[in-house]
């Protein structure tokens, strides 16, 4: 009797991911794969519902950050897929684990998979078993790959070597270390001259791209190098990992001026934006114009400052006009830098603490040694790696003191009748004074009056 019931047609999704490195070395290019799934699935004469591509993705990628595996799953529960069609196995899972949690969702939507390279088969016991000791040798040699990997980069950044990543501008690689680059030097050096001598990425970056047209990095690449420990010669937690373009007291500047950024809400530049916070909820203090008018019908204008949730959020906070703050400061700036200098030289006198630092990075070394041998498992190693890091980290900020001659640019420019030449500097001139000297201006909770501040090379220190 003739059938009159066509053969269902079998809906398949084509997954296919490749790593950056597979390519390099077998050449099993993403379009490779794609063809070599494509002809199988015509031949079988099944249905192509999509195809789902994870292009340079490692095998050790957790299985929810490869966003084409997680679309495949989607579509498979969501009742589009019959059959998924892989090259081979160390493509589609590398470890045991994720074969029985993608396993179980494949079998509750009554999906199959299958590899046209090489021969397995769910359907029985046996071919499961074989897929189980296949996932697990290949498991077994991605963990080998992976700590011969972290050995190796170990080693390189030992020995300063440049890794992996985009070349930072300014440097370029000569025998594997990064040098700086004379032809970007001059750009380089420029970017950071401006910037300490107006403080402002924005203005940096303006100045950077009229002056230097096509060869000027990008605004996304000068606001990355303004803040890159690189450019003081750090890297992996390492000084003197390359040749810096600028000192590790103007890197901490920088950062910690970053970090206390606060905008007006006009263009209008104030002298101490930035500099201030709300002493009842720690927001920046922003600059506004304040209108005043007198009895005699004359209107004054003065630039006051404020928290910046007053409107909003509470009520009661202070506003203190510039020019109080700015003769406060004139009054007491000298005088405060003899008292921090005074302290410093006054701590010195006592007998220092002793310092471990050389004997945990010989620990840290002699670890190193011990897991290249193969006498310590990984876990072993990184779980006492970090901890002598932490040790490290601790030992040096115990023994990171502020000396006399961290104060020694502020003492030049303070010196002599440095409050005449301070009063003949433009505006913006006597803000960039006021934002290399100063970290922070306190205020009094209680009197809204000016309590104290910090000099920058406190902040940096700490």
């Amino acid at each position: 009797m003739k059938n009159n019931h066509p053969e269902k047609i079998i809906r398949c999704g084509l997954y296919d991911r490749v790593s950056t490195e597979l390519q390099a070395r077998h050449g099993l290019s993403v379009d490779t794969q794609k063809e070599l799934l494509t002809d199988y699935a015509v031949s079988h004469g099944y249905e192509i519902v999509d195809y789902y591509i994870d292009e340079g993705l490692t095998a050790r990628k957790k299985l929810q950050n490869r966003k084409e595996f997680v679309r495949l799953l989607n579509d498979v529960q969501a009742g589009k897929i019959d059959l998924i069609l892989v090259t081979k196995l160390d493509r589609w899972f590398r470890n045991v684990k994720d074969y029985h949690n993608t396993q179980a969702i494949l079998e509750a939507n009554h999906c199959n998979w299958k590899t046209i390279l090489e021969d397995y088969d769910t359907s029985t016991a046996d071919g499961q078993l074989k897929i189980n000791i296949m996932l697990a040798v290949a498991q077994n040699e991605s963990d080998r790959t992976s700590e011969r990997i972290k050995v190796v980069f170990e080693h390189k950044k030992r020995n300063q070597e440049h890794l992996n990543g985009p070349i930072p501008f300014g440097y370029k690689v000569v025998e594997k270390k990064l040098q700086k680059d004379e032809d970007t030097r001059p750009i380089t050096e420029d970017i950071f001259h401006q910037y300490f001598s107006c403080f402002s990425k924005r203005k940096t970056i303006a100045y950077t791209q009229n002056t230097y047209g096509d060869r000027s990095p990008t605004a996304y690449q000068i606001n990355r190098m303004l803040t890159s420990e690189i450019y003081a010669g750090i890297r992996y937690g390492k000084t003197g990992y390359c040749e810096p373009y600028i000192t590790l007291e103007q890197h901490h500047m920088v950062l910690s001026i970053c970090d206390s950024k606060t905008y007006p809400a006009t263009k209008e530049p104030y002298l101490f934006s930035q500099l201030m916070k709300c002493p009842h909820c720690g927001a920046g203090m922003t600059g506004f114009i304040n209108k005043h008018k007198s009895r005699n019908g004359t209107v004054a204008y003065s630039k006051r400052y404020r928290c910046s949730r007053k409107i909003d959020r509470h009520s009661g906070s202070p506003c203190i006009t510039e020019k109080r703050i700015e003769d406060y400061m004139l009054k007491n700036l000298y005088p405060e830098l003899q008292n921090r200098i005074y302290q410093i030289q006054q701590c010195h006198k006592q007998t220092p603490k002793k310092d471990n630092t050389w004997k945990i990075t010989s620990e840290m070394e002699r670890l190193n040694l011990l897991f290249q041998k193969g006498r310590i498992g990984i876990d072993y190693y990184d779980e006492q790696y970090e901890k002598l890091e932490q040790e490290l980290r601790d030992e040096q900020a115990a023994h990171k003191i502020v000396t006399v001659e961290s104060y020694q640019a502020i003492q030049e420019k303070i010196a002599g009748n440095w409050k005449e030449l301070y009063e003949k500097l433009d505006y913006e001139h006597k803000r960039s004074f006021w934002r290399s000297i100063l970290a922070e201006i306190y205020i009094d909770p209680e009197t809204h009056k000016i309590s104290g501040f910090d000099f920058l090379v406190d902040r940096c220190s700490n």
